[in-house]
């Protein structure tokens, strides 16, 4: 579903981010982390009041207006390098279920975006976009609470 059919306030989310060239960033309190080029999906919750704001404020920080890191992921799209190239969005609180069936599909990356639940990580790596998206979407369609 693209964001201009989106009507719902709040859920879950997948950003698709690209890194075209390897970096090694920082996470904050996580650590430093060797990142290949490619493909980066990272999943959260907008559950709160502000809804699916929350993915605005991530263009924000992507595009260099909001400096910033309260998460991950923060870290990540500030980079220069990085690109923020769409969303998938959810009506459901489902993101550890996604985040958990990103782990059969795609490579998981370190443990980070998962810091106040049980995942692994809410970041998972794909070398190509195609892969990324039809694994995230399928994700999205069959992840349960």
């Amino acid at each position: 579903m693209g964001r201009s059919e989106w009507t719902v306030t709040g859920g879950t989310y997948t950003l698709l981010i690209e890194l075209p060239a390897a970096a090694t960033l920082t996470f904050g309190a996580a650590g430093e982390y060797a990142l290949d080029p490619g493909w980066y999906a990272y999943t959260g919750s907008a559950l709160g009041s502000g809804g699916f704001a929350r993915i605005d404020r991530h263009r924000r920080v992507a595009a260099g207006d909001n400096d910033a890191r309260h998460w991950h992921i923060d870290y990540l799209l500030g980079h220069p390098g990085s690109r923020l190239a769409d969303d998938v969005r959810s009506n459901a609180d489902i993101e550890c279920g996604v985040a958990s069936a990103l782990d059969d599909s795609l490579a998981p990356v370190g443990e980070l975006g998962a810091s106040d639940c049980d995942c692994a990580t809410h970041l998972h790596y794909a070398a190509e976009r195609p892969q990324l998206t039809d694994a995230v979407r399928r994700a999205h369609g069959t992840a349960r609470r």
